[in-house]
């Protein structure tokens, strides 16, 4: 590792600009209305491989919702701890490019659920190589504009450098197999958008920058048990409304639930998704790279159906008009924006109109 590192250290610090990325670009554009299916990343469920939860109907529902790209979240670690081989996995991977190809969406095979962290980067660096070669090898011959690989999900609260040291060889490693696909590359802290904003881009021209979208974490978490008590206010609605907004719970208080709950007044508005969005269009423009939120959406079993809308209507809206390409989460798990099973009748109308249907 540190003889790699000390080959690509120039290449990381002094990134060359190229005036025109319009095939870059237009990639970046062509995963745009995507969404998340969040099944082999499930690592709660110990079957998740003995079924396969996503039919042709699926496909066909998301074809007439509008959808054009489908992001895959694979667990390929934890997979590879239980004792699951690579090739079962890719099998599974396999099966949803093939209906991908057969619906005409563009797949993006996403590593999810690493272990990376500032004491072990450079040994789990090294294992995400391993399954990335393989993966790699695997698809080589498949077309760049058809599959896309998000190199590692949301890295965690980390040294920023350690991370970048990490992408780059992970980006490197995957170069010498394949010069031309396209890697989608986000910022620690969880893909976060302020990361992403004093991230220096890396000296690779076949990447898109990635970010996830949350904001404000208060609504759209709320109540998720396993974020922990900061998110215990419950009754939340989007945008702000003084007169229904709850109580705020006591399990929160001394948490930076309390913090975000004084701080919502203020966040809670279609003008501070705009502002927080803006902050990674700038970067954008300043290295002249195109970026990709590759997750947006809102946890289900807590907030409002209604707020539910207004926040995804907001943010693609927000999306839209900055020119970034965006991805739902999820199809069809706690983030859905499905009443019961994926169908059309079970969509409520306004999420239709969030849509744009």
């Amino acid at each position: 590792m540190s003889q790699l590192n000390a080959q690509c250290q120039d290449a990381k610090t002094k990134p060359i600009i190229v005036n025109s990325r319009t095939d870059l670009f237009n990639s970046a554009k062509a995963l745009n209305n995507g969404v998340n299916i969040s099944w082999l990343e499930q690592t709660w469920n110990t079957g998740a491989l003995q079924h396969k939860p996503i039919a042709d109907a699926d496909f066909a529902l998301l074809k007439q919702l509008g959808f054009k790209s489908i992001r895959l979240p694979v667990a390929f670690e934890y997979y590879r701890d239980k004792g699951v081989s690579l090739q079962q996995v890719l099998a599974q991977i396999d099966g949803v490019l093939k209906q991908c190809k057969r619906y005409g969406f563009k797949l993006v095979i996403d590593y999810h659920d690493g272990k990376i962290n500032d004491n072990n980067y450079n040994n789990a660096t090294n294992e995400a190589i391993s399954i990335w070669l393989t993966l790699t090898r695997h698809y080589k011959n498949e077309s760049a504009s058809q599959v896309y690989f998000d190199i590692y999900n949301e890295p965690p609260p980390m040294d920023p450098q350690k991370w970048k040291d990490a992408a780059y060889n992970l980006v490197t490693a995957i170069r010498k197999v394949d010069a031309q696909r396209i890697l989608l590359v986000g910022a620690s802290n969880y893909n976060s958008i302020y990361e992403l904003s004093r991230f220096v881009r890396l000296a690779d021209e076949r990447i898109i920058y990635t970010f996830h979208f949350y904001e404000p974490f208060f609504f759209t978490h709320q109540g998720a048990v396993w974020v922990g008590d900061q998110v215990a206010t419950t009754g939340v609605a989007f945008p702000y409304d003084g007169e229904k907004f709850p109580q705020l719970n006591p399990k929160a208080k001394g948490t930076w639930g309390e913090t975000n709950y004084n701080q919502y007044r203020h966040d809670g508005n279609e003008q501070s998704v705009k502002d927080k969005l803006q902050i990674v269009k700038n970067w954008s423009d300043k290295y002249g790279v195109p970026v990709l939120c590759s997750e947006y959406g809102v946890y289900n079993k807590y907030a409002d159906v209604d707020s539910r809308c207004r926040y995804i209507k907001t943010v693609r809206k927000s999306l839209s008009a900055l020119g970034i390409p965006g991805m739902l989460w999820d199809y069809n798990t706690n983030f859905s924006i499905f009443a019961g099973k994926p169908s059309i009748a079970h969509l409520p109308p306004c999420f239709k109109d969030a849509l744009g249907l």
